[in-house]
């Protein structure tokens, strides 16, 4: 069968350690989309690793790890992830990069930092990993598939043709150095020998895990609200972020998805600019991050600061439905034990004085204001615990009335960043 882990929100609600939690039940993990532009924080007995390219399965010697169709493959970041668990001890993994997969250039980085530079106060606050850039010539036929590194005269004639077209935007547009075809060449014939060892039809190797009745785990990155259709257009992802991609980056017929553990922080933040209805600011913020994950929250691919918020409703039961939610992993919640009282964003306000708790689009949700419910706080530490029922009163009616607002049933509960962090829960919702 096959697990998908996806995020409900902006990205950062803790699936890295979600996944390499089931990982420990499966045979395969595998990462469908994105690019090295996000990262998964994961804590466990090797230590603490930022994981940007590698799925988060590669700490089982168990498990096999993919990098699927649908993923931009940054090879020089995959290179340095590989050396750097392995220089913490981990075991080489057993790893396969799909024959269908395409490359992030180095052009492709320099593109998005000139394009990011020419917006200058209009820019889309992009990491810089390449990531639009790579999916524009991806879409436009123009990019370079894992399989044709292994065919010189697809490579040369390829880069002939790209180099014409880049060079226009290098010395017209942007201004800098045009791209030389020997130096694109001799980066392709490095990544050529780099993924030598690990390139496969992962396609076919899923599908017979399928047949012998494996256990497949699908690893999504960011959130419901970086998806380019479903989320907050333009400040978006350049890949779907929905589990329903999955069957397309993996190379899975879309039935074989049999659950979806969507990821809910029980509070908010996110990375980037975009629209943010439960955004706090000032020391109230402050006092959050400082707190918040395992060292608070900063990117774990930039290290900025990430805007906080609190729970958002309207948000999170949309991004459930979208993903199709069969399971909540409701993330970080330790972190709320501060506070006397926990406001949670129940609606949002319109221009005209309604209240809708109905996720608008993004030219709506920019006027939005955020309504908001305080809940009693429970004051202490739940670190340690691996009961439902020992939680604090508070604690447990937080997490009720979370689940009965947003409507999917939460039935993982994580109190600390440790893989040993979790609380198994029989939801109501699930039975129903």
């Amino acid at each position: 069968m096959i697990k998908a882990v996806v995020g409900a929100n902006w990205g950062d609600e803790g699936k890295g350690k979600i996944t390499d939690m089931l990982a420990e039940h499966s045979d395969v993990v595998i990462r469908f989309q994105g690019g090295a532009n996000a990262g998964h924080t994961i804590v466990n007995p090797y230590g603490k690793f930022a994981l940007h390219t590698l799925p988060s399965g590669v700490f089982y010697d168990h498990t096999t790890s993919i990098i699927g169709n649908g993923v931009a493959l940054d090879v020089q970041a995959l290179m340095r992830e590989l050396k750097a668990i392995q220089d913490q001890k981990v075991p080489a993994p057993h790893l396969m990069v799909s024959n269908r997969a395409q490359i992030v250039m180095s052009y492709h980085k320099l593109l998005d930092a000139y394009e990011e530079e020419r917006l200058a106060g209009a820019s889309y606050g992009s990491t810089k990993s390449g990531i639009a850039p790579f999916y524009s010539d991806k879409f436009a036929k123009i990019g370079f598939q894992v399989s044709e590194l292994f065919d010189e005269d697809t490579l040369k004639a390829k880069v002939k043709k790209i180099c014409l077209m880049k060079n226009v935007l290098m010395e017209h547009l942007y201004h800098k150095p045009r791209l030389k075809e020997e130096d694109v060449l001799a980066e392709l014939e490095e990544y050529r020998e780099a993924l030598r060892p690990y390139v496969a039809d992962t396609s076919a190797f899923l599908n017979q895990c399928l047949k012998e009745g494996k256990t497949i785990l699908l690893e999504g990155q960011l959130g419901t609200l970086k998806d380019p259709d479903h989320g907050i257009y333009p400040m978006v992802t350049s890949s779907s972020t929905l589990a329903g991609y999955g069957a397309i980056g993996a190379g899975v017929p879309p039935y074989e998805i049999k659950q979806i553990i969507t990821v809910c922080k029980a509070y908010s933040s996110a990375v980037g600019a975009g629209e943010f209805v439960s955004e706090i600011f000032g020391e109230e913020a402050d006092e959050l991050r400082r707190r918040g994950g395992d060292g608070g929250e900063y990117g774990a691919t930039t290290g900025r600061p990430r805007r906080m918020g609190w729970f958002d409703v309207v948000a999170s039961k949309y991004g459930c439905r979208l993903q199709g939610a069969t399971d909540v992993a409701f993330t970080v919640l330790d972190v709320l034990g501060y506070l006397d009282e926990i406001p949670v964003c129940t609606g949002y306000e319109m221009p005209d004085g309604t209240v809708t708790t109905d996720f608008p689009v993004t030219v709506d949700l920019a006027k939005c204001k955020p309504v908001l419910e305080v809940l009693p706080g429970w004051k202490c530490d739940i670190r340690g615990i691996r009961s439902y029922e020992e939680l604090p009163e508070n604690c447990r009616k937080y997490v009720e009335f979370i689940e009965e607002r947003i409507g999917y049933p939460i039935t993982m509960v994580s109190n600390g960043p440790k893989r040993e962090d979790i609380i198994y829960r029989e939801s109501p919702l699930k039975e129903s």
